[in-house]
């Protein structure tokens, strides 16, 4: 079956909520940082379940969280109260979903690209893929998007192919936006630095090892994790590796790194979060779990949250590392939280969506 991108049509009103969590890791950037800070204790405010998980991230945009199912349904919930407003039904949804004015963009599992009206719920046009997708991205009105079938698409609004970038494996993550460029990485193991009008790149940089996640960028330094358990600094407008951590034991990085101006914060199947230097790759901390951390963390203020696949979500003190909390959920996470106004919106494999904040 080809894999489907579902892009919906979303109109906004007068909003007197606070930021928004538009893409994956947040911003064009994908550095998995969240404005605020955290209240001292997150209890759960509400809970909304069906009957198959939430593999990935959730988008918040106004006063509606954004969840794509594996039961082959994107739902739409108030954000007060959990309540399902609407929901669309497509292919199994694995890839996060991505918001931008009236229109939000998610993949599915069958291979087309479509764009719906949300007051009247109708197919605006179709665009087909021919592989899973990851997350997408915007530039200007485009949209960015990859997929299995080895291709970073640009996608016009209206639904028409701008240009696309050829790899010689499968993309899992997202990608990254900033100056002009767009940083592609997959499984054929090089980090990309294309040019977002022309669709060329102008620079590869091979990283060794495959990658699952999506890269961060801060500056003019990209920041991914490997599966052959490293994670890397590169300066990307030089192409040249700036530092690479890799620790004793791991077993790789499927984890999106959170970066901001001190530290690098990333999840790995050692059952660990690592914590590093963002200037010189130096460890600064490690915290163990009950299982894989494929959950990508997301930084707020001083403080890191993250899920594992033990079942807990976990709060730390970014600084050392230290845990101020650990809730346990009704199943595996594998989602990277979503962090809006004191709020962590995350879905567990087990099938529920849950917000939690301060009582």
């Amino acid at each position: 079956m080809r894999r489907i991108l579902l892009v919906v049509g979303l109109l906004i009103g007068p909003m007197t909520l606070g930021a928004n969590w538009n893409v994956f890791r947040g911003d064009p950037t994908q550095n998995g940082v969240a404005s605020g800070k955290l209240p001292d204790k997150l209890d759960v405010l509400w809970k909304f379940s069906v009957e198959e998980g939430f593999e990935n991230g959730l988008a918040v945009v106004g006063d509606v969280v954004y969840a794509p199912c594996l039961d082959e349904h994107l739902y739409a919930l108030d954000r007060a109260t959990g309540k399902q407003r609407w929901k669309f039904k497509g292919g199994s949804f694995k890839a996060p979903p991505a918001v931008q004015g009236k229109r939000l963009v998610v993949g599915d599992i069958d291979g087309n690209i479509f764009a719906v009206d949300l007051n009247e719920g109708k197919q605006s046009w179709k665009f087909e893929a021919r592989g899973e997708a990851g997350g997408a991205n915007f530039e200007g009105e485009d949209v960015l998007v990859t997929s299995h079938d080895e291709h970073l698409y640009k996608i016009s609004k209206e639904g028409k192919l701008v240009w696309k970038f050829k790899t010689e494996g499968a993309i899992y993550g997202s990608v990254s936006l900033t100056q002009g460029k767009t940083f592609l990485v997959g499984c054929d193991s090089k980090l990309h630095v294309i040019d977002t009008k022309t669709g060329k790149a102008d620079r590869s940089v091979d990283l060794e090892a495959q990658t699952a996640g999506t890269a961060a960028v801060f500056g003019d330094v990209i920041y991914i994790g490997t599966m052959g358990n490293e994670v890397k600094a590169i300066d990307w407008k030089k192409g040249e590796v700036v530092w690479s951590y890799k620790p004793r034991r791991s077993d790789g990085f499927y984890s999106s790194p959170a970066v901001n101006d001190s530290y690098v914060v990333v999840g790995s199947r050692d059952k660990r979060l690592h914590c590093l230097n963002r200037k010189t790759g130096a460890a600064e901390w490690t915290f163990l779990t009950g299982n894989k951390v494929d959950s990508s963390p997301v930084i707020v203020g001083d403080r890191v949250v993250f899920g594992s696949m033990d079942e807990h979500l976990y709060v730390l003190n970014l600084t050392n590392g230290k845990e101020l909390q650990k809730l346990r959920l009704d199943g595996a996470i594998s989602g990277s939280p979503a962090v809006v106004d004191g709020k962590v919106y995350i879905g567990t494999q087990k099938g529920s969506v849950y917000c939690l904040g301060a009582k």
